[in-house]
């Protein structure tokens, strides 16, 4: 009967979708650090996982039955992606008064790229499934589901390792920073930080509860990304964010060995979880350099 899907259409385009949603609910939990509100957050983009999933499971059936038009709708849900990462950017800017320290622009736009990328995750997987079942096209229904689910979770392993960034830990020694307070000036480990400890209150504050990291380049030019601005705010915001403020943040940079330097006084006094949180931080992919790239002589002229 003419506009009936067959059944083994349904395997395919419930397989593919199952898949494709799969695997953005998997990239969520690596994005919850850096997404203010979930569980609501999570819904979100579970929906717009699932619409990526299911464009990317209809296209194969809609070519095998010639019907061109409506492959045409994956041009659609590119716009609609790229409208995510819209979103995401104002939602967070709007966010930014609230919080301990601002995120910066540069790790906004990263977070928003991110979130658009991973919709493209889902909508990726799901056509790799739903193009396996189409090719194995077995007579046991379980066989071509197997090969789709498998297909599919390989295309994610190699999408996420692909997409995988660096962070902070991986070109910086992180280590705990010695505060010192002469007069009311605060210094870490010899660097002067600030002289706004002109009360005596905020004197004890850093002397009883203060934090300080000190952030050291492992090579000269790493010095390029952990001296830029908006490197050094998504820093300090994960920091606050990671054991609260109760008074007083700063961070700072040594213009001679190329230190960075975080000051806090925390709601929670862990220095692990400090350390930790700064390794964790990710690189921000507006302020990656590849010094290979940069080392190579493209002006030379004999």
């Amino acid at each position: 009967m003419n506009g009936v899907i067959s059944t083994d259409h349904i395997v395919l385009i419930v397989t593919s979708i199952t898949v494709g949603t799969i695997s953005r609910l998997l990239t969520l939990k690596e994005d919850y650090r850096q997404y203010p509100s979930y569980p609501n957050g999570y819904l979100i983009h579970l929906i717009a996982g699932f619409v990526a999933a299911a464009l990317g499971a209809v296209a194969i059936p809609a070519l095998m039955t010639k019907n061109f038009i409506a492959v045409t709708f994956l041009t659609i849900a590119i716009q609609q992606f790229r409208d995510v990462r819209k979103t995401e950017r104002e939602s967070l800017k709007d966010l930014e008064n609230t919080e301990f320290a601002y995120r910066g622009d540069a790790y906004i736009d990263g977070i928003a790229k991110t979130f658009e990328a991973r919709n493209y995750f889902a909508l990726v997987v799901s056509l790799s499934s739903a193009l396996t079942i189409q090719l194995i096209d077995s007579k046991s229904i379980w066989i071509n589901i197997i090969s789709g689910a498998v297909v599919g979770f390989i295309v994610l392993y190699v999408l996420m390792r692909f997409s995988k960034g660096k962070t902070v830990g991986d070109i910086a020694n992180v280590r705990e920073g010695k505060l010192e307070i002469r007069g009311s000036e605060l210094y870490v480990d010899g660097l002067y930080i600030t002289n706004q400890l002109g009360t005596e209150n905020a004197r004890n504050l850093f002397e009883n509860e203060g934090l300080a990291v000190v952030i050291h380049p492992k090579e000269e030019h790493f010095r390029i990304t952990l001296d830029n601005y908006g490197q050094r705010q998504a820093i300090l915001f994960e920091s606050t964010r990671s054991i609260g403020v109760k008074r007083y943040h700063f961070t700072r940079k040594d213009f001679e060995q190329g230190r960075i330097i975080v000051a806090l006084v925390p709601i929670i006094h862990d220095i692990n979880k400090l350390l930790s949180t700064i390794q964790n931080t990710p690189l921000l992919e507006s302020v990656k350099k590849s010094d290979k790239v940069m080392n190579t002589n493209l002006m030379g002229r004999d």
